[in-house]
């Protein structure tokens, strides 16, 4: 008996501490969670204590706003520590190496609340967790009473297990206007995830403005509909460098889609001769995969990709660009002089080489 009783004693931290991992509602679940007796309790005497860098206090101002909008109490931003005041105290150190570049280590305890992150990435997660922990009302024009927010004591050590967590954000088929990109973008960041992959160009729209090529979104960006009525938009260059920042702001990266050689009679209904045929072209208001693409004969092709690219770039921090490549019938290629011509001089078996 008392071998099953040490037994017992062994195992019975562990199956605790896994069951109260699954009861922290944070998402994506935290790396380890050791969760504690007690609660936090806010009122007005809590104060922020944060390393003065721009994205830190960045994101620290953040959480106070939304505590603001959700209490209509103000937090106090301290620059030094005072004895008997309960503290956010938010600081990078080396001692979260561990953690990488987007991880955390969080203490909520009753005297107070512990951020501490090896980068400005890992304590606006932190943030984002501590967030989650907060009532669901968090962040609404609510008017809660501050004196009722209480988050259960625990100790949160975090790291993503990846690098890359992104989401598709298809604007080519359906219009989306800035704020409703920027409450994606918010949404994106309360998950930790950290990249949008913004779909701009599709055979039933163009939606990014390329100044070299006007037509683009004066035809391009919009298409007629059964009704007869038209339906479309597109994103100036201000709106798309507004965005990038909103969302580099929140530790999003913006990856901009620039579909190629296929979904692009939006680009061809603008400018016709960058086609096999020579159009003309509708912007599609139908979905599907459709035979007309770039002509991979045509050098002027490639001049206007490389002039639309330049501006691209010119937007878009990212190292990457999605630049698509499927879906693209070859039926045109097949049957295009230019295709054949390129084929031959460049000594290629097929279209599809």
């Amino acid at each position: 008996m008392k071998k099953i009783v040490l037994l017992l004693g062994l195992f019975f931290p562990s199956i605790m501490s896994i069951a109260q991992n699954q009861l922290v509602n944070v998402i994506p679940k935290p790396y380890h969670v050791v969760s504690e007796a007690g609660v936090f309790k806010f009122d007005e005497s809590v104060r922020i204590l944060a390393e003065t860098t721009p994205g830190i206090l960045k994101s620290a101002h953040m959480f106070a706003d939304q505590l603001l909008k959700t209490t209509a109490t103000s937090l106090r931003f301290d620059s030094v520590r005072y004895k008997n005041t309960r503290y956010i105290t938010i600081f990078r150190e080396d001692s979260a190496r561990w953690c990488g570049p987007e991880g955390y280590h969080l203490v909520i305890s009753g005297n107070g609340i512990e951020i501490v992150a090896l980068t400005e990435a890992g304590i606006f997660y932190a943030l984002q967790t501590l967030r989650q922990l907060m009532p669901a009302e968090f962040g609404q024009d609510k008017n809660l009473d501050l004196s009722t927010i209480e988050i259960p004591c625990m100790t949160i050590s975090d790291k993503p297990r990846f690098i890359w967590r992104g989401m598709n954000f298809d604007c080519g088929r359906h219009f989306m206007e800035v704020d409703f990109i920027k409450r994606y973008i918010d949404l994106l960041a309360f998950h930790k995830m950290n990249i949008l992959h913004w779909h701009l160009t599709e055979d039933q729209g163009w939606r990014i403005e390329i100044k070299k090529y006007p037509e683009l979104t004066k035809v391009g960006a919009w298409r007629k509909e059964d009704d007869g009525g038209m339906y479309g938009g597109f994103y100036t260059q201000a709106q798309i460098r507004e965005v990038v920042a909103y969302a580099a702001e929140r530790y999003v990266t913006v990856v901009p889609e620039i579909e190629m050689p296929g979904h692009a009679l939006a680009a061809l209904a603008s400018y016709p001769q960058l086609s096999c045929t020579g159009g003309p072209f509708e912007v599609e208001k139908r979905w599907g995969v459709f035979n007309d693409i770039y002509c991979a004969g045509n050098d002027s092709v490639f001049i206007f990709l490389q002039d639309v690219l330049t501006e691209v770039m010119d937007l878009f921090p990212s190292k990457y660009i999605h630049i698509g490549g499927d879906e693209a019938p070859k039926v045109r290629w097949e049957a295009c002089p230019k295709c054949q011509a390129r084929m031959k001089s460049e000594n290629l078996k097929s279209e599809e080489e």
